[in-house]
């Protein structure tokens, strides 16, 4: 368990940085709020992944200056917000906005 978790987190950590675009270059945050933003989107991808209860591969997940923007599909209610739930949970994220849409 937690060798998947430490392997899910190093494929994460390493899409994020081959990923992720000049959002700094264009001025909308600073270096170090850039890498917190970043380590918050691993964390919360991470988390859902693991959850048992939470697709979360097809849960998409953005941040920005704290705040976890949730996008994609879940399938039940209680899912979507099951993933809030992790969100919000995570440290470092200052708002979740759960944009989730049910589909069965």
């Amino acid at each position: 368990m937690k060798q998947t978790r430490a392997i899910a987190l190093a494929i994460l950590t390493g899409l994020t940085l081959v990923t992720s675009g000049c959002a700094v270059m264009r001025g909308q945050e600073t270096v170090g709020n850039y890498v917190d933003d970043k380590t918050i989107t691993t964390a919360v991808k991470a988390k859902l992944i693991e959850d048992k209860t939470t697709g979360g591969l097809s849960i998409n997940v953005d941040t920005l200056n704290g705040e976890v923007a949730l996008s994609g599909f879940a399938k039940s209610q209680l899912e979507k917000d099951q993933a809030g739930r992790i969100a919000a949970a995570t440290k470092g994220v200052r708002a979740v906005r759960n944009n989730l849409v049910v589909r069965p």
